[in-house]
Protein backbone atom coordinates (compact mmCIF):
# COMPACT_ATOMS: atom_id res chain seq x y z
CA UNK A 1 0.00 0.00 0.00
CA UNK A 2 1.40 3.36 -0.58
CA UNK A 3 2.18 5.90 2.06
CA UNK A 4 1.28 9.87 1.51
CA UNK A 5 4.45 11.59 2.44
CA UNK A 6 4.18 15.07 3.16
CA UNK A 7 4.96 17.30 0.58
CA UNK A 8 5.75 21.26 0.20
CA UNK A 9 2.47 21.28 -2.20
CA UNK A 10 0.71 20.83 1.04
CA UNK A 11 1.84 23.87 2.48
CA UNK A 12 -0.74 27.01 2.82
CA UNK A 13 1.18 29.73 4.66
CA UNK A 14 -1.41 29.38 7.80
CA UNK A 15 1.37 27.51 10.09
CA UNK A 16 -1.38 26.22 12.81
CA UNK A 17 -3.60 24.64 9.44
CA UNK A 18 0.07 23.33 8.33
CA UNK A 19 1.08 21.43 11.33
CA UNK A 20 -2.10 20.08 11.61
CA UNK A 21 -2.42 18.78 7.49
CA UNK A 22 1.82 17.10 8.60
CA UNK A 23 0.27 15.74 11.74
CA UNK A 24 -2.30 14.03 10.00
CA UNK A 25 -0.11 13.06 7.19
CA UNK A 26 1.76 11.31 9.64
CA UNK A 27 -0.72 9.90 11.76
CA UNK A 28 -2.46 8.47 8.36
CA UNK A 29 1.32 6.90 7.35
CA UNK A 30 1.44 5.00 10.78
CA UNK A 31 -1.54 3.47 9.93
CA UNK A 32 -0.79 2.11 6.69
CA UNK A 33 1.95 1.09 7.77
CA UNK A 34 0.77 -0.41 10.75
CA UNK A 35 0.68 -4.45 11.97
CA UNK A 36 -2.81 -5.75 12.84
CA UNK A 37 -2.44 -5.74 16.30
CA UNK A 38 -1.49 -2.10 16.22
CA UNK A 39 -4.06 -1.15 13.20
CA UNK A 40 -7.39 -0.12 15.67
CA UNK A 41 -5.48 2.16 18.22
CA UNK A 42 -3.72 3.98 15.52
CA UNK A 43 -6.44 4.24 13.55
CA UNK A 44 -8.79 5.72 16.22
CA UNK A 45 -5.73 8.28 17.05
CA UNK A 46 -6.28 9.40 13.71
CA UNK A 47 -9.89 9.72 14.05
CA UNK A 48 -9.54 11.40 16.65
CA UNK A 49 -7.45 13.87 15.60
CA UNK A 50 -9.48 13.97 12.35
CA UNK A 51 -12.52 15.11 14.58
CA UNK A 52 -10.76 17.79 16.40
CA UNK A 53 -9.19 18.84 12.83
CA UNK A 54 -12.39 19.31 11.06
CA UNK A 55 -13.94 20.82 13.88
CA UNK A 56 -11.48 23.61 13.98
CA UNK A 57 -11.91 24.34 10.37
CA UNK A 58 -15.51 24.27 10.45
CA UNK A 59 -15.20 26.72 13.41
CA UNK A 60 -12.87 29.00 11.42
CA UNK A 61 -15.64 28.81 8.29
CA UNK A 62 -18.74 29.65 10.37
CA UNK A 63 -16.65 32.92 12.57
CA UNK A 64 -15.67 34.00 9.06
CA UNK A 65 -18.93 33.96 7.18
CA UNK A 66 -19.83 30.57 5.85
CA UNK A 67 -22.98 28.90 5.81
CA UNK A 68 -23.22 25.44 8.42
CA UNK A 69 -24.13 23.54 5.51
CA UNK A 70 -20.91 24.28 3.10
CA UNK A 71 -19.44 22.00 1.06
CA UNK A 72 -16.49 21.87 2.73
CA UNK A 73 -17.93 20.72 5.53
CA UNK A 74 -20.33 18.78 4.42
CA UNK A 75 -17.22 17.07 2.49
CA UNK A 76 -15.78 17.11 5.97
CA UNK A 77 -18.63 15.47 7.55
CA UNK A 78 -19.03 12.58 5.37
CA UNK A 79 -15.11 11.72 5.79
CA UNK A 80 -15.87 11.58 9.17
CA UNK A 81 -18.69 9.36 9.02
CA UNK A 82 -16.65 7.34 6.82
CA UNK A 83 -13.45 6.64 9.29
CA UNK A 84 -15.84 6.38 12.37
CA UNK A 85 -17.63 3.25 10.24
CA UNK A 86 -14.54 1.99 9.63
CA UNK A 87 -13.97 2.08 13.44
CA UNK A 88 -16.94 -0.05 13.67
CA UNK A 89 -15.64 -2.42 11.09
CA UNK A 90 -12.53 -2.78 12.30
CA UNK A 91 -13.53 -3.74 16.13
CA UNK A 92 -15.44 -6.41 14.48
CA UNK A 93 -12.99 -8.12 12.71
CA UNK A 94 -12.51 -6.32 9.90
CA UNK A 95 -9.18 -4.60 9.47
CA UNK A 96 -9.17 -4.64 5.78
CA UNK A 97 -12.05 -2.25 5.93
CA UNK A 98 -9.41 0.23 8.03
CA UNK A 99 -6.73 -0.47 5.47
CA UNK A 100 -8.68 0.27 2.19
CA UNK A 101 -10.21 3.83 4.29
CA UNK A 102 -6.55 4.52 5.23
CA UNK A 103 -5.37 3.71 1.56
CA UNK A 104 -8.75 6.13 0.26
CA UNK A 105 -7.69 8.87 2.63
CA UNK A 106 -4.03 9.40 1.09
CA UNK A 107 -6.04 9.48 -2.03
CA UNK A 108 -8.28 12.05 -0.88
CA UNK A 109 -6.14 14.52 1.42
CA UNK A 110 -3.79 16.19 -1.04
CA UNK A 111 -6.80 17.37 -3.45
CA UNK A 112 -8.87 17.97 0.31
CA UNK A 113 -5.75 20.18 0.88
CA UNK A 114 -4.72 21.65 -2.38
CA UNK A 115 -8.59 22.98 -2.77
CA UNK A 116 -10.73 23.09 -0.26
CA UNK A 117 -8.19 24.24 2.68
CA UNK A 118 -6.25 26.41 0.16
CA UNK A 119 -9.12 28.41 -0.43
CA UNK A 120 -10.23 28.50 3.51
CA UNK A 121 -6.58 29.72 4.12
CA UNK A 122 -6.69 32.28 1.02
CA UNK A 123 -9.93 33.45 2.93
CA UNK A 124 -9.29 33.54 6.77
CA UNK A 125 -5.75 35.07 5.50
CA UNK A 126 -7.81 37.93 3.23
CA UNK A 127 -9.68 38.99 6.64
CA UNK A 128 -6.65 39.35 9.18
CA UNK A 129 -8.56 35.94 10.59
CA UNK A 130 -6.72 34.97 13.95
CA UNK A 131 -7.61 31.60 14.59
CA UNK A 132 -6.59 32.00 18.37
CA UNK A 133 -9.05 34.57 19.14
CA UNK A 134 -11.61 33.87 16.47
CA UNK A 135 -11.12 37.81 16.01
CA UNK A 136 -11.41 39.08 12.68
CA UNK A 137 -9.01 41.75 12.09
CA UNK A 138 -10.78 43.54 8.80
CA UNK A 139 -14.06 42.65 9.29
CA UNK A 140 -14.97 44.84 6.27
CA UNK A 141 -13.69 41.97 4.17
CA UNK A 142 -16.33 40.19 5.37
CA UNK A 143 -18.51 38.17 2.68
CA UNK A 144 -22.04 39.98 2.63
CA UNK A 145 -23.70 36.87 2.26
CA UNK A 146 -23.00 33.04 3.66
CA UNK A 147 -20.57 31.28 1.36
CA UNK A 148 -23.03 28.53 0.65
CA UNK A 149 -20.16 26.29 -2.46
CA UNK A 150 -17.00 25.38 -2.51
CA UNK A 151 -13.67 27.28 -2.51
CA UNK A 152 -15.77 30.47 -1.45
CA UNK A 153 -17.73 30.58 -4.64
CA UNK A 154 -21.56 30.46 -5.29
CA UNK A 155 -22.51 26.24 -6.37
CA UNK A 156 -23.85 27.87 -9.00
CA UNK A 157 -20.09 28.80 -10.82
CA UNK A 158 -18.86 25.37 -9.60
CA UNK A 159 -19.58 22.16 -12.04
CA UNK A 160 -19.84 18.58 -9.80
CA UNK A 161 -17.56 19.88 -7.10
CA UNK A 162 -18.36 16.07 -5.38
CA UNK A 163 -16.86 14.64 -8.69
CA UNK A 164 -14.26 16.31 -8.43
CA UNK A 165 -13.52 15.07 -5.13
CA UNK A 166 -13.93 11.52 -5.41
CA UNK A 167 -17.54 11.96 -3.84
CA UNK A 168 -19.90 11.53 -6.57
Amino acid sequence: MAVLRWSDTFTLGMPVMDDTHQEFVQLLAQVVQASDTDLLPLWQTLVTHTDEHFAREDRWMTDTGFAANNCHTTQHQAVLKVMREGSKRGLTGNPAVVRQMAEELGVWFPQHAQAMDAALAEHLHSLGYDHRSGQVLRPEALPEQTIEGCHGESRSTIEAPDAKLGLA
